[in-house]
């Protein structure tokens, strides 16, 4: 299972002014994560590839939300949704309700550092010259390891 690392930093080339703040590194453990914690995940994979083309996704970073909201320890249900009709008349206990809602998922995602991490669309621009360059020098199965690889082909047969 992958894990996402926040504001870690180690190793002889790694140097930092700010303590890595901002910095996110995802780590692959095959032992990580309980059962049902890796049955979340792959359901999570498996719903986003299903509705791949069913428009714009307001987020596709659900693996680290998923990780984010569960270290956190914030009872997101605790506050039930609020759903207001079309011709329903909009009271103040809706919409309190709706902002500490937000307010709480907002609070979950926030890293340990401070930071919101989130995915990047400069893997499509990045991606190819990095394969090359790797296949070039003879380092392609010294850098990326097979886990490496299936989530690279995963992310981009999901963003075609």
């Amino acid at each position: 299972m992958w894990k996402l690392k926040i504001a870690e930093g180690h190793g002889p080339y790694l140097y930092s002014t700010n303590n890595f703040v901002g910095r996110q590194v995802w780590e692959f453990d095959p032992q990580a994560g309980t059962l049902e914690e890796r049955e979340e995940v792959e359901k999570a994979r498996e719903v986003y590839r299903k509705n791949r083309k069913q428009g714009v996704h307001a987020c596709g970073d659900l693996l680290s939300r998923i990780q984010l909201i569960k270290e956190s320890g914030m009872d997101l249900l605790s506050i039930p949704a609020v759903r207001v009709g079309e011709k329903e008349e909009v009271s103040l206990e809706a919409v309190t309700s709706a902002v500490k809602k937000a307010v709480l998922l907002n609070r979950a995602i926030q890293a340990k550092d401070g930071h919101w991490p989130a995915g990047i669309a400069g893997v499509n621009f990045f991606t190819p010259p990095l394969i090359i360059a790797l296949y070039i020098s003879g380092t392609l199965n010294t850098i990326l390891t097979p886990e490496h690889k299936k989530e690279l082909l995963r992310f981009l047969y999901n963003q075609q």
